[in-house]
């Protein structure tokens, strides 16, 4: 099978040998095991992998994180095997099987897609912090990111060679890296596919590296990235809207219509520049030309602006709200629900 596999490690057990001994004997030739720092203890482990034909052993000094650990592996096949299929990444603790890594690789090979084995997490004997961080992670993948993923969290994932470059640039060094492997991909439009795989989790997953704390900020601080920026631009849009509201009622007296409409087309121009240029830069790193971009941000602007006008007056008369307090109140909520609409309209046409 023309496609290496990568295992980063960070002090392994004697288990990483059963990993390997059914990795040969599912045919894989070329096992690339990088020493993620690990701890003298396991130097005599190391030593055996090295005797290993299929193996071989790469080192970093110091612990550098499963990110670290993947891209080095991704740069040493770049390098040495450039004319591979593509690569398969596993865990060094049996969570996957063999037939399961080998069922990847030969999708991969096939297909010429990323395939992610997607583990089944209802099944009783999956550990309920890995259910719970799971199931979290997989909703805001959908709601924010428009990624539809059954298991974000795999180790498990078959990579085509062309793929590896552009992960080789991008930033993680440790278990935020395979969550940012996912968004770069969506960024790229690279295709994936997923393969059941079985499930399989030892003595509780208690041999994991991963900080359910630390480890879970970095991951949904990547992801809600996306969504602080128009959380922003909605505090100064809602803001501005309520004291331009109240400054205007000298000027319009009750003629209500005419000041909402006001108050709501100032206070979205200031918002939507900021949130513009700080979407295009800092949010989705957007690669297309400012003019293609923030016409297409002003078109949704356009329609987001009247959509939120007629709905404000509507819900005002409906329910009788005279004053500018029960007028906030309605705008808030109704562009709280506009914002949905509005992020993935951004995410997959604005700035696509």
């Amino acid at each position: 099978m023309n496609v290496p596999v990568i295992i980063p490690t960070y002090n392994p057990k004697e288990k990483i040998f059963d990993v390997i001994d059914g990795l040969c004997k599912k045919g894989f030739e070329n096992i690339v095991i990088i020493d993620d720092g690990s701890k003298a203890e396991c130097t005599d482990i190391f030593s055996k992998i090295e005797e290993i034909p299929e193996c071989v052993l790469l080192r970093h000094e110091i612990n550098r994180g499963k990110g670290r650990g993947l891209k080095t592996g991704f740069e040493y096949v770049l390098k040495t095997f450039p004319d591979c299929d593509g690569v398969v990444t596993t865990d060094d603790d049996g969570q996957h099987t063999p037939d399961d890594i080998a069922r990847c690789a030969e999708k991969m090979t096939r297909d010429k897609n990323m395939v992610l084995g997607a583990r089944d997490f209802s099944q009783d004997n999956v550990p309920p912090k890995s259910r719970f961080g799971n199931n979290m992670t997989r909703i805001v993948f959908r709601l924010v990111c428009g990624i539809k993923i059954t298991d974000t969290q795999t180790g498990l994932r078959a990579i085509p060679l062309s793929y590896l470059s552009p992960l080789c640039q991008i930033s993680g060094e440790r278990f935020e890296y395979e969550t940012n492997m996912l968004l770069e991909m969506k960024r790229q439009s690279l295709p994936f596919e997923e393969e059941t795989i079985s499930t399989i989790y030892s003595d509780n997953n208690s041999e994991t590296h991963f900080n359910p704390l630390t480890d879970s900020v970095k991951i949904y601080a990547i992801i809600l990235k996306y969504a602080l920026s128009s959380l922003i631009c909605s505090l100064i849009d809602v803001g501005l809207f309520t004291l331009i509201n109240l400054l205007t009622i000298p000027l319009f007296g009750e003629n209500e219509t005419l000041r909402i409409f006001t108050a709501t087309a100032a206070a979205r121009i200031v918002s939507s520049l900021t949130n513009y240029f700080v979407n295009q830069r800092g949010v989705f790193q957007s690669k297309q030309s400012v003019k293609k971009s923030i016409v297409r941000y002003y078109i949704l602007a356009a329609a987001q602006l009247l959509l939120s006008f007629l709905l404000v007056n509507g819900a005002t008369i409906l329910f009788n709200a005279q004053s500018s307090g029960w007028q906030t109140l309605i705008k808030a909520v109704i562009d709280t629900i506009l914002f949905f609409f509005s992020f993935a309209i951004q995410r997959d046409w604005v700035y696509k």
